[in-house]
């Protein structure tokens, strides 16, 4: 990366928050699938994915302190974000059957919205990009915006 090409300030935290996401619903996937704990896999990101070279392409430093908040409160308060992600879903379709990858999300986003200030429509649109980074080519960003906002507006309904 060349003197011109490094983002401003802002925009890096920015971008290093939206990296924390990311790599938090894949941290939260990771553990669901291994059977790995917390600090394990918090770990093994921070010293191992964070800032790493894949196939000639660097991976963005995330936030650690915002990936460790994620990660920790999506584990620690699972059963009333699954709960309040359980009704924003169809009856038909409680959080243990859908896919693997929106259940982390879905957590990691429950987590930020349940137990931080980051404003909800933030939350709503960080996530739904991290739903396209995983889903490029499907619906599944349209249903998790739809997810979201029920949940954003259980969890934060001062905010709308």
């Amino acid at each position: 990366m060349t003197q011109t090409d490094t983002p401003k300030p802002a925009n890096r935290k920015r971008l290093m928050k939206s990296a924390a996401r990311l790599y938090a619903v894949q941290a939260l996937f990771q553990m669901e699938q291994s059977g790995q704990t917390t600090e394990q896999v918090v770990n093994e990101f921070l010293d191992h994915r964070f800032g790493a070279v894949y196939e000639g392409d660097e991976m963005l430093e995330g936030d650690s302190a915002l990936f460790r908040k994620l990660v920790d409160d999506a584990v620690n308060y699972q059963a009333p974000i699954d709960q309040m992600t359980d009704r924003a879903l169809v009856a038909k379709w409680p959080i243990s059957r859908i896919d693997p990858t929106l259940r982390a999300l879905f957590r990691a986003a429950g987590a930020e919205l349940s137990q931080s200030d980051t404003p909800p429509k933030v939350v709503i649109t960080e996530f739904v990009d991290v739903a396209r980074a995983f889903f490029p080519e499907g619906k599944e960003p349209k249903f998790v915006n739809a997810v979201l906002d029920h949940m954003a507006r259980e969890a934060k309904p001062e905010a709308f």
